[in-house]
């Protein structure tokens, strides 16, 4: 892709045209390809992402406490959502990987999406400021922030809270397997409750497989519990 179809992608992405290209390529560069990596931005965008939704979520539920806020923002903010926003975007068609890395399926890997979605608001925020980073974020996130009746439980939270509710062990959880290359990782994990039962669950990551099998318990045992 030429330097003007990219600047022309980026900015139909981030609605303003870039200003510091260098910048945009950078966050649009996997550590695969030998080049300076997106990581760094990635890590201030990360940063700008949170503090914008948590600021929108205080503005939006001025009656909400702060156990209620935090819950949303990190449902908003997670992986998982970053993930499904930058394959929306088909972001990862934009990034420069090297030959391992596409042969291992780094362009649709969900680890990948996400934190190139951050990388790319770390570099709109240096490169348009503080408004254009929030007018970006706030039209891709906005829907799910105003969608948010109530406040998401995290699976992990909600079986802990059953089974404490019930007398119950703590969930234990183990990692399984773990298959793929560093930069596209795939684990499987299984979560027990002592001897009552035990599910399991698969993702990108640790906690992705960890919140798959704690959602998988929790609908078996509250299915058991109906008949």
């Amino acid at each position: 892709m030429t330097e003007r179809a990219s600047a022309e992608a980026i900015a139909a992405i981030t609605g303003t045209p870039p200003r510091d290209m260098a910048l945009y390529r950078e966050a649009l560069t996997h550590g695969s390809s030998g080049g300076t990596d997106y990581q760094r931005l990635e890590f201030l965008g990360d940063r700008v992402l949170g503090l914008v939704i948590a600021s929108e979520l205080f503005r939006r539920f001025p009656k909400a406490a702060e156990g209620e806020l935090s819950s949303r923002l990190h449902a908003l903010a997670s992986g998982e959502t970053c993930a499904r926003i930058a394959h929306g975007l088909d972001l990862n068609a934009l990034v420069h990987f090297g030959a391992q890395a596409i042969g291992d399926g780094g362009r649709h890997s969900d680890n990948i999406a996400a934190d190139v979605l951050e990388a790319l608001i770390g570099a709109l925020w240096l490169d348009q400021g503080e408004a254009a980073a929030r007018a970006f974020i706030t039209r891709q996130w906005g829907a799910m922030i105003d969608g948010q009746v109530a406040a998401p439980k995290h699976p992990k939270a909600a079986l802990q809270e059953w089974a404490l509710a019930r007398g119950r062990k703590p969930p234990e959880y183990r990692i399984l397997r773990r298959d793929g290359p560093d930069h596209a990782p795939h684990f499987r994990v299984a979560v027990a409750i002592g001897k009552l039962a035990e599910a399991e669950g698969e993702g990108a990551s640790k906690q992705a497989a960890e919140k798959a099998a704690a959602t998988a318990l929790l609908a078996r045992l509250e299915q058991e519990e109906t008949k």
